[in-house]
């Protein structure tokens, strides 16, 4: 997983079809996002990676660096360019689509064997809702729960909190072994202090928007979270409907993080299946969270392995 950084134009390093062209290193490692026992790995896939990235003052495009690699030292990687702005020129490497299969949506007699499945997968996070049936009209499960996975999980634990007061659990979040806490804006009087604290107890933050929530809410504070996580049904229950402004929102919260210059990754939880899924990718969506559409899957690895076979 990389993070973009964002950096104000330095002094041209050579000029191509008259646009301006930078190097400047905009990525880096993001250890956080994957368990201890692949760190080492990612770390060897990461130094095929780590090389000087351009920056690139023109319209929207794609280019191959390979012409460009004598004077610019840089590995062959295909860059797409999002966005320029008066001050800022962004570019970021085509990655893979992060997929975060929800344990919402599996069989809990057989708990143990399905998270054996995630770890045996190619996802990367797996998605955990704890609901308390107060911000949500349904009660999932708690820290006993998440306890019992962060023991065996061997992916990144995604926490996604649907309840109030959220902020009072974030040392627990932490000590049961999860790497993102996700809270709603709409639970947060204090959201600000609440990404801080999650931060602080070492911690990626992640806010989450209800279908009804518009991305408005976020500016101030798009700056300080690693991820945006849009609903793209109404939370509280598995198996609902796709809502299909969902796409349009997440296209406006892409040139939202563009604009800001922020590193927020956008995840998508509701809805998420074979039809979804390209379009939401193709939209600017960075991780998808899909439940049922994996677990009740035939072949939930295989499922989860097409997911990751759409291109942006």
């Amino acid at each position: 997983m990389y993070r973009e950084e964002t950096f104000r134009m330095q002094t041209p390093l050579c000029e191509l079809d008259n646009r301006v062209i930078t190097k400047q290193k905009v990525y880096a490692y993001e250890e956080l996002f994957y368990p201890k026992a692949d760190n080492e790995a990612k770390r060897k896939d990461f130094a095929t990676y780590q090389a000087d990235c351009l920056h690139i003052q023109g319209d929207e495009n794609q280019w191959q660096t390979d012409s460009l690699l004598p004077q610019l030292n840089c590995n062959p990687l295909k860059l797409s360019l999002l966005k320029v702005t008066s001050n800022y020129n962004y570019l970021r490497k085509e990655m893979n689509t992060i997929i975060s299969p929800s344990l919402l949506a599996a069989d809990f007699l057989h708990l143990s064997e399905e998270v054996k499945m995630i770890n045996e997968s190619e996802a990367e996070w797996l998605h955990m809702d704890i609901m308390d049936g107060v911000f949500v009209p349904n009660i999932s499960f708690g820290f006993p729960v998440l306890n019992a996975v962060g023991k065996e999980c061997t992916k990144a634990l995604d926490v996604h909190f649907m309840i109030v007061h959220p902020e009072q659990y974030i040392k627990q979040a932490a000590d049961a072994g999860a790497k993102i806490m996700t809270v709603h804006q709409e639970a947060c009087t204090h959201l600000h202090r609440t990404i801080s604290e999650i931060h602080e107890a070492g911690m990626k933050a992640g806010v989450a928007l209800n279908p009804a929530t518009p991305i408005s809410t976020l500016e101030d504070v798009i700056n300080d979270i690693d991820l945006v996580l849009i609903m793209s049904v109404n939370p509280g229950f598995g198996g609902q409907k796709f809502i299909e402004n969902t796409i349009n929102k997440v296209e406006r919260m892409k040139a939202m993080i563009v604009a800001s210059g922020s590193h927020a990754l956008i995840e998508v939880d509701g809805g998420v299946n074979g039809e979804t899924a390209p379009r939401l990718i193709k939209a600017g969506v960075d991780v998808l969270v899909s439940g049922s559409y994996v677990f009740k899957a035939t072949d939930p690895k295989a499922t989860i392995k097409s997911l990751l076979s759409y291109q942006r």
